[in-house]
């Protein structure tokens, strides 16, 4: 009863500036932290001496894969959060237990589908995905490896969420650091001490996600956590589960699509400008993390603030939580976009040392992130809708900027230029653009309907 009082406090009251920054700057460094597990195994692969070139393309294709991985993982636990931190404004903790319990389940089930999907056609899928026959190797020895790990990646990543939800930012971010500091460690030793090479970067990577899984079911089978995995909620209910699949189908989306995104550019690349435009890609996509990540932790920060108060119906602490969030992401994702545009060397060096990769990826860098001041409108927005439980505006944006956009340009826009590999780098802020108009738009619409109804 005390630690639901202390939910109720830290959610529905004081300043909301504070709040924002005790929830979201834990979640950010987390998600920052996040980023480590893919991009430091980058780092290293990228300057394996001799084959350094080949094998980041080759762990590029592989990108997909991941993607997909934690998109299934937002799946149950984008939309599962939420909806138990909407139950908990609603005084309901019995039905937010349920929704932990059909979540833990849920998250189990598809590690076990995706590992057999993975493991048995693993190989073919990097080929449609832009795998080469000087790359598949390395792409195959990364993703056989890191495929066992799937259960490991869906219980860090979607449970964790739970722990975020409830307020407690500060656990959810050592569930990640502890996993991204483990794979700092072991990647040197098992890529290089072992003389492993990607194979080692793998098997590091999901020694580290086994350990974040640990901790995190670990907080939520304890007292420390207010809801708690309990054994009774482990029945899957169709009124519990499909509520949270429909809400978490907007981020599920999103990532997935950009699975099947990275499928378009890869193909897309390799066709007009090689393995080396492929290589380029994989550190595209590794900056792009950099950008949505932190953003992402933001919203993840405010999420709890805005379905907590939501529920309650506190619409005024609703709207001054958007407006901050709004102004902070903002703020990043031009800042981001401006050490693009003038520094974008420094971005890439970070993954290779050889010049000619270096000066594709420079320029190519700077027109595709040419949109990503943007950003920060484009996440706020669109997370803020999941926050409200609107699921199927939220879903929409997540079509309109990926599928219905993105896609067709990269195939449409190489026919009006003459370089055909920056045509498919250019699709992107091209999609950026018109998305976030859209987007901004719909948000304004659905805030003014939504501040009347909460008035009466």
């Amino acid at each position: 009863m005390e630690q639901e009082q202390q939910t109720k406090v830290d959610l529905g009251s004081g300043s909301v500036g504070r709040l924002l920054l005790r929830l979201a700057l834990p979640t950010i460094i987390a998600q920052i932290i996040n980023v480590l597990y893919n991009i430091v195994d980058r780092i290293y692969i990228g300057h394996i001496p001799g084959q350094g070139s080949l094998a980041l393309t080759g762990v590029g294709v592989t990108m997909p894969v991941i993607m997909a991985i934690s998109a299934f993982a937002a799946l149950v636990s984008m939309g599962g959060a939420p909806r138990a931190a909407i139950m908990l404004g609603r005084d309901n903790k019995e039905d937010a237990e349920k929704i932990l319990g059909n979540c833990t389940v849920s998250l189990v089930f598809v590690a076990v589908i995706l590992t057999v999907v993975f493991q048995i056609f693993g190989k073919d899928v990097l080929m449609v995905f832009g795998a080469s026959d000087n790359t598949i190797g390395y792409a195959w020895d990364y993703m056989q490896i890191y495929t066992l790990g799937t259960i490991f990646v869906q219980l860090a990543l979607g449970l964790n969420a739970f722990i975020n939800t409830q307020g407690y930012a500060k656990t959810g971010m050592i569930t990640i650091a502890i996993g991204a500091v483990c794979n700092i460690i072991l990647d040197p030793i098992f890529i290089f001490g072992f003389g492993m090479g990607v194979k080692g970067a793998a098997l590091a990577t999901i020694i580290s996600q086994a350990v974040s899984a640990v901790w995190v079911v670990r907080f939520l089978c304890t007292q420390k956590s207010y809801l708690r995995i309990r054994k009774k909620n482990f029945r899957l209910e169709t009124k519990i589960i499909l509520p949270c699949l429909a809400l978490g189908l907007s981020p599920f989306v999103m990532q997935f699509t950009e699975s099947v995104l990275s499928v378009c550019f890869n193909t897309s690349l390799l066709k007009y400008g090689g393995d080396i435009a492929v290589g380029a890609m994989a550190i595209l996509s590794s900056v792009m993390q950099f950008s949505m990540l932190p953003l992402q932790g933001m919203t993840q920060g405010a999420q709890p603030i805005i379905s907590f108060n939501y529920g309650a119906g506190n619409f005024e602490r609703v709207a001054k939580t958007f407006r901050l969030l709004l102004i902070v992401c903002v703020g990043y994702s031009c800042t981001l976009w401006l050490l693009s545009m003038l520094t974008p060397q420094l971005l890439v060096g970070m993954f290779t040392n050889e010049a000619e990769l270096m000066a594709y990826g420079e320029w190519a860098l700077r027109i595709y992130m040419a949109v990503s001041l943007l950003f920060g409108i484009q996440i706020a927005c669109q997370q803020s809708f999941i926050a409200l439980g609107n699921a199927k505006t939220s879903l929409f944006l997540a079509v309109l900027r990926k599928i219905i956009l993105l896609i067709p340009l990269i195939y449409i826009v190489p026919n009006f230029v003459n370089d055909k590999a920056m045509g498919v780098f250019l699709a992107e802020p091209i999609a950026d653009g018109i998305a976030v108009l859209t987007t901004g738009i719909l948000f304004l619409h659905m805030f003014s309907k939504l501040k009347k109804q909460m008035a009466d």
